[in-house]
């Protein structure tokens, strides 16, 4: 079994039961997800993609607050998915969001979704961290978006304003389920900015809990 196979397989054992209750247990501590997708600049006719959907929930808060959006996304597991696909349905919003099982590092947006154009936004929400090749998925999702367009991240960060005791307990609960801080991460995001390619914002959640990224890509030069 390849390594792509090897993680599809991992995150289906792990969300094979989860995702009956994932919604109602993440609210609790996924924090900033709202944020994100209330600050995102998503226009009439837009095409936006998440990385790392799981049940869908995301997609269809931004599908009722961008109704003339069309939204895309996909995920490891197609356990997930398949929860995905009937919130989806039961949304009424079969025809704006369309899912697709894949990893984010093999994402294209022609062929994985028949698309003739790019995106024009692209979002990770608490995926990143639960992505091995973390590094490829940024790159890809750059790749797959039209220049001008944002790339959005909200995700864990090093809880660096909380007491030690706080920092490890979270770190092993979330170890647990194969979620892990890459310090190297934010490091990784910065060297855009001082690459001069693209335009980055950082910003802390409640001490450092977590972060949002705004990572845009640079439109070229006439």
């Amino acid at each position: 079994m390849n390594q792509t196979a090897d993680h599809a397989a991992l995150m289906d054992r792990i969300y094979r039961y989860q995702r009956f209750v994932y919604d109602l247990s993440r609210k609790y501590y996924l924090l900033g997800r709202d944020a994100l997708i209330q600050e995102m600049d998503v226009k009439p006719g837009d095409h936006v993609l998440e990385m790392g959907c799981g049940t869908a929930r995301n997609l269809i808060l931004l599908a009722k607050l961008r109704p003339d959006a069309t939204l895309y996304g996909i995920d490891a597991s197609q356990e997930m998915l398949n929860t995905a696909q009937i919130k989806v349905d039961r949304a009424g919003l079969t025809d704006r969001i369309i899912l697709k099982h894949a990893l984010a590092e093999d994402v294209e947006y022609g062929k994985t979704f028949g698309l003739d154009r790019p995106f024009d936004a692209v979002f990770f929400s608490y995926s990143l961290s639960m992505i091995p090749t973390w590094k490829q998925a940024v790159q890809t999702a750059l790749k797959n978006l039209k220049p001008g367009g944002t790339v959005y991240i909200v995700d864990f960060w090093d809880q660096g304003g909380w007491p030690g005791w706080f920092q490890g307990m979270l770190k092993g609960w979330l170890a647990l389920f194969h979620v892990r801080h890459e310090p190297e991460l934010l490091d990784y995001l910065k060297t855009f900015e001082n690459a001069g390619a693209d335009r980055i914002q950082i910003d802390s959640i409640f001490r450092r809990y977590a972060f949002k990224t705004r990572l845009r890509k640079e439109t070229p030069s006439a």
